[in-house]
């Protein structure tokens, strides 16, 4: 996205802003969004207990990315609103300008939180559960990378940072200031959207924990005001924690 998107982005924030503490506007909206997280999340439930559970052949999960990519979509129209206002779409490849923002917001995190989490991530691993490195790497780093790009990050930055995150923000003010960066309870409710929908698909108990990742993507979509630069970033930790799980053991490569 080039200054003109993030400029559309920040002029339908600012315009919100004047209805932000109305507290039957928030209401109307977070009933609004719990009613598009259960119905989009049951029904990705639904897939994955089919093709799981059923036998059902794996071209089914594609139903996956699609829902949270349309459901936003449909709701937008159900509203009578244009979806492209929210800025949910990917940058035009000519768009060199938003795509410096991408890459170079996604380096400079790497950078600052990559070394700390591997090691945080051995003392973890080695300490707690006893797992220990060597393991070998996993045998398709490729196919993993562009699944977790594709049918993974882009769709879900797309759910709940492009709609969900924009959508909160029409009505809770980003009156904190976080590295240069405007944020507010917008960015806290979509982060726990994130974190508890992983819970309402597939049950883990340290799903809790995807919060705090979650608000990292948040800061990314304030930042550049597109959903990208979260996703990129969204899809560098899975595939990280994959690669780290294969080599210590902990899953089969």
């Amino acid at each position: 996205m080039g200054d003109s998107g993030l400029a559309r982005v920040r002029h339908l924030t600012d315009r919100s802003q004047g209805h932000a503490a109305n507290p039957a506007l928030r209401l109307r909206v977070l009933r609004e969004l719990v009613a598009l997280w259960l119905g989009t999340l049951l029904l990705i439930r639904l897939v994955v207990d089919l093709q799981a559970g059923a036998g059902a052949p794996d071209w089914v999960l594609a139903a996956v990315p699609l829902l949270f990519i349309y459901a936003p979509v449909a709701l937008c129209r159900w509203r009578s609103v244009d979806s492209w206002s929210y800025q949910l779409s990917i940058p035009a490849f000519s768009d060199a300008a938003a795509w410096r923002a991408v890459l170079s917001s996604n380096a400079r995190l790497l950078v600052l939180i990559g070394p700390a989490f591997v090691l945080g991530y051995h003392v973890y691993q080695t300490q707690v559960f006893g797992f220990e490195p060597g393991n070998g790497w996993p045998a398709d780093p490729l196919t993993i990378a562009a699944y977790q790009l594709f049918f993974v990050a882009i769709p879900e930055e797309f759910f709940y940072r492009g709609y969900f995150q924009t959508r909160l923000n029409e009505c809770f003010e980003r009156r904190a200031s976080i590295f240069g960066v405007q944020m507010g309870w917008g960015s806290v409710w979509a982060s726990l959207f994130f974190a508890f929908g992983h819970t309402l698909v597939l049950f883990q108990w340290w799903h809790f924990a995807t919060f705090f990742p979650g608000m990292v993507f948040a800061w990314l979509r304030e930042k550049t005001g597109g959903v990208m630069a979260g996703a990129l970033f969204h899809a560098v930790c899975n595939i990280a924690v994959i690669h780290l799980d294969t080599h210590y053991g902990i899953i089969s490569g």
